[in-house]
Parts: structure tokens; sequence; C-alpha cells
């Protein structure tokens, strides 16, 4: 990579990890039923389908899409994805998370600039790619922030 694409791809790489970083570690603590709870209102999601999401997100956008690896993805089971814990979302994050930095190290120099195919956006430059992980990251730490402040007013048992 030229330092210029390195460096661009190093600054989306760190915020979309600090996001999910965050997003994963504010599940720390919680018991099946805070990780399962969902808001009254109408298609919310729990903490565990939002990060659950979340991952998959970053995985089919940036390793699929980005990079060309083989991916297989379900949107609809990973917002109906419950978990008795978040162990199994942190270690999945962790194994992710490396392949992402790997993937994203072994780019060529023009990769951000080259046309990628969206699977629901079409044709996108890969820099664009990196901005619809960071944002759609970026949008579900809000929702899980907003569900973590929902569920200790309601005080689960």
């Amino acid at each position: 990579m030229s330092a210029r694409a390195e460096s661009e791809c190093d600054v989306f790489r760190r915020y979309i990890f600090s996001t999910i970083d965050d997003l994963v570690g504010s599940l720390d603590g919680l018991g099946a039923r805070a990780l399962n709870w969902r808001p009254s209102a109408a298609r919310t999601n729990s903490l565990y389908a939002t990060a659950t999401h979340v991952l998959g997100n970053a995985e089919e956008n940036i390793l699929r899409t980005l990079c060309g690896r083989s991916v297989a993805r379900s949107r609809a089971a990973e917002l109906a994805a419950s978990g008795e814990s978040a162990e199994p979302l942190r270690e999945h994050w962790q194994k992710l998370r490396a392949q992402i930095g790997e993937a994203l190290a072994a780019l060529p120099a023009d990769a951000l600039d080259q046309p990628c195919g969206h699977p629901r956006r079409g044709e996108v430059a890969g820099r664009e790619v990196l901005l619809v992980v960071a944002r759609h990251a970026a949008e579900h730490w809000g929702e899980a922030q907003l569900t973590l402040s929902l569920l200790r007013a309601a005080a689960p048992a």
C-alpha cells in the first residue's frame, strides 16, 4: 500500500475497531436475560442481536465486499440471535478483528479507489465500503447505549 492509502485505511480500521470493541465491551457482566432483553417498541433489537449483527456486517463488507473472501451471512439470523453469555461474541470478535486487520494490511495500494460490488448498494469504491462499516457500527453502538439505558430503567430480574 502507498503511505497515503495505508494511513487512510489505518484511520478507518482504528475507528471501526474501537467502535466494535466498545460495543462488545458493553456486554461485559450481563447475564442471559439482560443480553436478550428487547425494549417494548416495535422492531427493537436485543444487545446480543445488535452485536451479532454488527459483526456480521463488518465481516461481509470488509472481508467479502472489499477483500473478496468467501463469507456466508444471514442478516435475519443475526437479528434473531440470542445467547447465554457474551463470551461467544467476544471470542468471535477477537478472531474477526484479527482477520480484518490482516486483510486490510494486505490490500493493494489502490484498493480504496477501486470499485467493489456491494450486495445492496451496487458498485461502490473500497473507501465507501469502509465508511459504510464505520457508520453502521457507530449507529448500532448508539442503539446499544440506548438499549442499555432502557434495560437499566426496566431492571429485568
